[in-house]
Formats: C-alpha cells, sequence, structure tokens
C-alpha cells in the first residue's frame, strides 16, 4: 500500500467534483472544499497544488494557462486511496467469498500478505481482531482455523445491524447540504446504476458495492464498536449468500433496486420514508440470510 491515502482519496474526489460541474476551483474558497470533502485544509491545499502542477487548473499572471481537461490517468488507482486496514479487509471478504472457502479452512498469514499485497504484520493485526467474534482461531504452529458461522450467531448480528443503521438512517435527513456525505452518496447511486446495466457480467461485484453503502449510512453516527465489527457482518452476510447459486443473478439485481430506492430516500430528507426503505430492505435481507443458510446447511 502506498502511503498518503486520504490525500490521493480527496484528489480523485475533487477531479470527479470537476468534471461534473459540481465545483468550480478558481471560484471556491479553501474552507468550502474542506467542508465539501471532509478533509483538513492541508490536504485540500495539497490537492490543489497538485492540480496546479498537472496543468488542470488555469493560472493568471503574466504567463496565464488554460486548464486542461481530465484524464482518466489522472486518477489515482483505487489500491492507493484505500487505507491499510480497510485494503486487507476488503481483500480478506473477497478471498473468502471468491474462494468458496470452507469451515475448517486454514489460513497461512504469509500466503495471504503475498496475495493481497501487504506486510504480513498488516495480515496478523486483522486476524487478531476479527478473531475476537470468535470465528476464527489461532491454531499453534499451524496458522489460523476458520470456524464458520451459525444461523443463531448469524440472526443476532442481523438485530444489532438493524437497531443501529435505522438509527443513522433516520440521521442522515438532518445532515447539512454542505456535508461530503451527501457526494458520496450520489457517486454511490451512480455506481449501482452502472452495476444494474452491467449486472448479467458483473453481479459478483454487488458485495462490495453493498458494503460501500451501508458503512457510508453508518457514518452518519459514527461508533467504533459498529465500525469494527461492520467488516464481520458484511462477511457473514455475503458469504452465506454465495453458497444459494439458485437465482443468484436475479437476487443481486432486486438487491441493487433496493439500494437504488434506499438512497433515493434518503436523499429525499423524508424521515418517514428513510424509515420505510431501511427497514423494508433489511427485511429482504434477513430472509435472504436465512435462506442462504438453510441452503449451506
Amino acid at each position: 500500500m502506498k502511503p498518503d491515502s486520504v490525500f490521493k482519496k480527496a484528489f480523485n474526489r475533487t477531479l470527479q467534483l470537476i468534471e461534473a460541474g459540481d465545483v468550480d476551483i478558481g471560484a471556491t474558497s479553501e474552507n468550502a472544499l474542506r467542508a465539501r470533502m471532509g478533509v483538513s485544509r492541508t490536504t485540500v491545499r495539497k490537492v490543489l497544488s497538485a492540480l496546479d502542477a498537472r496543468g488542470i487548473t488555469p493560472t493568471a499572471g503574466k504567463r496565464p494557462r488554460a486548464g486542461r481537461p481530465i484524464l482518466k490517468s489522472d486518477y489515482f488507482p483505487d489500491p492507493e486511496t484505500t487505507s491499510k486496514r480497510q485494503h486487507v479487509e476488503e481483500q480478506f471478504m473477497e478471498w473468502m467469498l471468491r474462494g468458496d472457502t470452507q469451515p475448517g479452512t486454514l489460513i497461512n498469514e504469509l500466503q495471504l500478505a503475498r496475495q493481497f499485497g501487504v506486510a504480513t504484520n498488516g495480515i496478523r493485526e486483522f486476524l487478531i481482531r476479527f478473531s475476537r467474534f470468535g470465528l476464527i482461531e489461532k491454531k499453534q504452529n499451524s496458522g489460523w482455523l476458520f470456524k464458520g458461522f451459525t444461523e443463531e450467531f448469524a440472526l443476532e448480528l442481523f438485530e444489532i445491524r438493524v437497531m443501529f443503521e435505522l438509527r443513522s438512517a433516520v440521521l442522515f435527513a438532518e445532515l447539512p447540504d454542505d456535508s461530503p456525505l451527501w457526494t458520496e452518496l450520489a457517486e454511490l447511486k451512480t455506481a449501482h446504476q452502472q452495476l444494474l446495466r452491467e449486472i448479467g457480467r458483473r453481479f459478483h461485484d454487488f458485495s462490495r458495492l453493498d458494503n460501500r453503502l451501508h458503512r457510508l449510512i453508518n457514518r452518519v453516527a459514527p461508533n467504533r464498536f459498529i465500525d469494527d465489527f461492520y467488516e464481520v457482518i458484511t462477511l457473514i452476510f455475503h458469504y452465506h449468500y454465495q453458497w444459494n447459486k439458485k437465482d443468484e443473478l436475479q437476487r443481486n439485481e432486486a438487491a441493487i433496486r433496493e439500494h437504488l430506492a434506499y438512497i433515493d430516500a434518503l436523499s429525499s430528507g423524508d424521515v418517514h420514508e428513510i424509515e420505510r426503505a431501511c427497514l423494508r430492505h433489511m427485511t429482504s435481507a434477513r430472509t435472504t440470510l436465512v435462506r442462504s443458510i438453510q441452503v449451506a446447511a
């Protein structure tokens, strides 16, 4: 993982805002940009400096220069815009979901470190943190053992998920207009629409998009305990979904449409509509989870 992921993520988001016509860099103050992107003034200044160095923003003075169009190559790659912890978490989830990992599977730290492109201590820190949930355990001289999930464990976790997400979703209506979360929500809507258009060949990509949306919602009311166990919530839900291959494409397509309705409700600011959309989606997710667990059993 390369350093300065916060700057690179802010830089990419600024490029998106410029391309969408949502911000005029020359006429927008540093404070306004800072509030829009949710970063420090130092980061904003680094972004502005990088835009100027690349010739993207126009300059004035004795030798004025017009800003050039933004190219795809101007954006930093996705792996460079996430923290080490988030990168390891996302890669571990992909490994579990795409590898058909069964209970009883041994997890090798060195092998995962090479596969994920991170240091071994980053993998070890994640596994130690993840082991608190009782789903993996350290085996002496033989790495880690994946123990799997029980239906009781998954459903208890689901109850907590509903309680905290409904609270956060309702608070979305109270966000100020200049909150950077609105920009991220709009970006997520675009990503959902694009995935829906390409659902036939990309329906496996839904798990990552689902994770992004629910994490965004819970960021409205930050809670360190929710942040810590949301990684296991995501893993449990999508881990079990994979075992029920019947109508997988259709189920993911339906879930994307539910997400879009959920996003529209959040954007509306109508608390009652938000509650209805949240509970509708949570009820559907619970039904899918129970069916998937029964298939796996």
